[in-house]
Order: structure tokens, then C-alpha cells, then sequence
């Protein structure tokens, strides 16, 4: 049989040098723009125990169901699983640590996320998120933030044609009683429900508010609106985050059906949307969730936050990704011959110390061939050391992208000429 070569799983993409300063603009970018807004970075692990996420996300929901990698270790017998949100393991994180105990906080965290789905342009099985935490902050002033910082992040980044949805769930005690009203006017519509809204109907109807089903679109279209079913409480957390919003200048469309598919939100969630990514549209979403706090197993605390999806982000900059500057190398070393190379090694080390960034030419070859790949490299000049160079200590500065003479200098000097020119 021929020998296969490996490959990655399906799903699962390895991000090539070619492709990563996008994903290093973006990094600086939001790095800049936490620190901003007072945001402090954390880091949770990528495996967590399969029970947090469960408990969190909910037992009948498609994440639970049917998208987490879970496995048990052989060595102790847990049931563990990738992570496939950041949120749960961020509550988890802070109860365990206590953090709540210093007053609230502006949290964020990046990284790799797992579900086991059908890959396609947007949708990948293991993917990444930037996620944002604010927990211990009960007004709508927060939630308002939390949507007025990515209206920001899309400045940031140049990106354009993104649209806000908003809508709010309640409380546990309004969503309750619609809950009641759902069902009873679903249970009347029984012989026209597709499978997945069947199966939820007693379990987790909300849900099948948001099937894309086309043929449940008329059946959805006239069920009762949570919104017709909110407390007062509720109601005014809802004004009051459309009124801030409207003072910041941040447009939004009201979307009584939002339904984000984890059970933990209540009250106001959202999604950024676009049209150019076709079926993978939302680019970030999220929203209030008061209980999680209590249902991981902490005291009862509010929180609010969002996760983006920085595939799906990134897809969004490329249209204007001549505009970001791919890293190049200040300068090349180009050496020949036994002097040259102790010289050269001296050289690059030198203008690194300087704050430089140099390349030293590895490798066996011609000095044509090694301006061949000094140009390539991007390089704003070449330094050549060969035999004559050596034997007077000094290296020859060449200016690659522009019509400029070729220098002639000691070490100590270039570093300072370098900076001039």
C-alpha cells in the first residue's frame, strides 16, 4: 500500500506564515482596544470537566447534544470535554479564584474553540473567539458598553456593512410564562413541526424559534413574542439600553425572534451581523446572563459579555488587507568566506542589540544567489561582508528599495546610519 502522508483533521486549519500577520494585526488590534476599556486579559484551560458545560449550556441544546469532543480519561475515569464556548470556563474560573471577592470585573480571554460540526467557510470544528466578560455589573449601562466597544472594534478594523440586532428574553419568571403560551400554540401546530422542534417542544421550545427550517418559517412567524410576555423590570433594563445606545450614535434594529442557542441568557442579547459572509453571517453575538454565576455553583452575581468569531472577523478584513503592513526584516546579511562569517554573525547580533530586525543568510551560496533572497525577504537594505569587508572590519550597507549608493562603514556606525536613513 502507498504510504499516506498525515493530514489535519477535517475542520481543523493550520494558519500559515503567509496568512498570520492578519491574525497579528488583529491580536495588537484588540490588545489596544481592551486596554482601552479597562479589559483585563485571563487564560482557562482548552479542557475543561464535561459537567460544566452541561450544566452551563444546557442538556438539550445542539452543543450538548451533539457537537462536544468528550472523552474519558483513562487515567481517573472523568469525563472531560474541548471547550466549546469561553464563557462557562470564565465563570469557572472566577469563582474558583474568588475574583468577584474584589468588586466586579472587565474581563477578556482569545483562543481556540471545539465543535464537532460540518465544516464549511465560516464554520470550522475548531475555531477561535474573542471573548468578553463583565460580571458583578447589573444595569443596562454595561450591556451598553459591551455594544458600543464592538461598534469601536469595527473602526478599529476597517470593517464595514456590519448591522446590530437587539432583543432582550426577560426574566426566568416572564420567559416562564411564555414559555407556557409557546408551548400550548406549538401543541396546536403538532403535525407541521420538522423533528428537531418535536424533540424540543417540552424541552427547550425557545429554540425552535430560531430553526432554519424554511418550511417552519409560517409556523414561527406566528407564535407569541417573549416580548409581548416581560415583567417590568425587564421591560425598563430594555429602554434604558436602547436610550444609551441611541446617545452613543450606535443604530440598531429591534429583533423580537433573537434567540441565542445557549440557556444561560436572560434579558438583553445581540448579534452583529453581516450580508458578505453568506449562511455564516453573525460575526458576534451575546448578552446577559444573571443565573450562570449561581448555576456553576457561586453566589448569585450579574454578568454580561460576548464571544466574535475571529475567522469570521478576519474573512471581513481581508478586503482591506493591502492596507495592513506584513512584517519585513530591516536588514539582510549576506556573507562569503571564513572571516566574513564570524563578521556576519557579530553584525546581525549587533543591529538585534540596536533594535533591528535582521535576517543572517543560512546556507551555502553565491553572493547573486543571496541578494536574490535578500530582496525576497522584503528587506529595506542587504548587508554584504565578504573577504575585503573582513579584513577591514567593516560591512557594505545596500539599499534594496530605493536608488541610493552603496555604503561602506564600520559596525559601529551602521547602526546609527541605519536609523538615519
Amino acid at each position: 500500500m502507498p504510504n499516506r502522508g498525515i493530514q489535519a483533521i477535517r475542520g481543523m486549519n493550520d494558519i500559515l506564515p503567509e496568512q498570520i500577520y492578519l491574525w497579528e494585526f488583529f491580536e495588537q488590534v484588540v490588545r489596544d482596544w481592551m486596554a482601552a476599556y479597562g479589559y483585563r486579559n485571563i487564560r482557562m484551560p482548552i479542557v475543561e470537566q464535561t459537567d460544566l458545560f452541561v450544566r452551563s449550556i444546557g442538556a438539550v441544546t445542539d452543543i450538548v447534544e451533539k457537537e462536544m469532543y468528550t472523552f474519558l480519561d483513562h487515567l481517573n475515569g472523568d469525563s472531560l470535554t474541548l471547550r466549546p464556548e469561553g464563557t462557562a470556563s470564565c465563570v469557572r474560573a472566577v469563582l474558583e479564584h474568588n475574583l468577584l471577592y474584589a468588586g466586579p470585573q472587565r474581563l477578556y480571554y482569545s483562543g481556540p474553540m471545539f465543535r464537532h460540526e460540518r465544516p464549511q467557510k465560516g464554520r470550522y470544528r475548531q475555531f477561535h473567539q474573542v471573548g468578553v466578560e463583565a460580571l458583578g455589573y447589573v444595569g443596562p449601562d454595561i450591556d451598553a458598553e459591551l455594544i458600543v466597544m464592538c461598534a469601536e472594534l469595527w473602526k478599529r478594523l476597517r470593517i464595514s456593512g456590519v448591522r446590530l440586532e437587539i432583543g432582550t428574553l426577560g426574566s426566568a419568571e416572564s420567559r416562564a410564562v411564555h414559555r407556557a403560551r409557546l408551548i400550548g400554540y406549538l401543541e396546536r401546530h403538532l403535525g407541521r413541526l420538522d423533528d428537531d422542534a418535536s424533540r424540543r417542544l417540552h424541552s427547550n421550545p425557545l429554540r425552535i424559534l430560531d430553526s432554519k427550517n424554511a418550511e417552519m418559517r409560517e409556523i414561527i412567524d406566528g407564535a407569541p413574542r417573549l416580548m409581548d410576555d416581560l415583567d417590568e423590570d425587564s421591560l425598563a433594563h430594555f429602554e434604558k439600553l436602547q436610550e444609551i445606545l441611541r446617545s452613543q450614535g450606535t443604530d440598531f434594529e429591534i429583533n423580537p425572534r433573537l434567540v441565542r442557542g445557549l440557556d444561560y441568557y436572560n434579558r438583553t442579547v445581540f448579534e452583529w451581523i453581516t450580508d458578505k459572509l453568506g449562511a455564516q453571517g453573525t460575526i458576534c453575538a451575546g448578552g446577559r446572563y444573571d443565573g450562570l454565576v449561581e448555576q456553576i455553583g457561586g453566589k448569585a452575581a450579574p454578568a454580561c459579555g460576548f464571544a466574535l468569531g475571529v475567522e469570521r472577523v478576519l474573512a471581513l478584513m481581508a478586503e482591506n488587507a493591502s492596507e495592513v503592513t506584513r512584517p519585513v526584516p530591516d536588514v539582510y546579511v549576506i556573507h562569503q568566506g571564513d572571516a566574513a562569517d564570524g563578521l556576519a554573525w557579530k553584525t546581525a547580533r549587533h543591529l538585534r542589540d540596536e533594535g533591528f530586525k535582521a535576517i543572517l543568510h543560512c546556507g551555502e551560496g553565491s553572493f547573486k544567489a543571496q541578494m536574490k533572497k535578500a530582496d525576497a525577504s522584503g528587506a529595506r537594505f542587504a548587508i554584504i561582508i565578504g573577504d575585503d569587508e573582513a579584513a577591514a572590519d567593516e560591512i557594505s550597507i545596500k539599499p534594496l528599495r530605493e536608488a541610493a549608493e552603496q555604503v561602506r562603514v564600520g559596525l559601529a556606525e551602521a547602526a546609527d546610519l541605519l536609523k538615519r536613513t
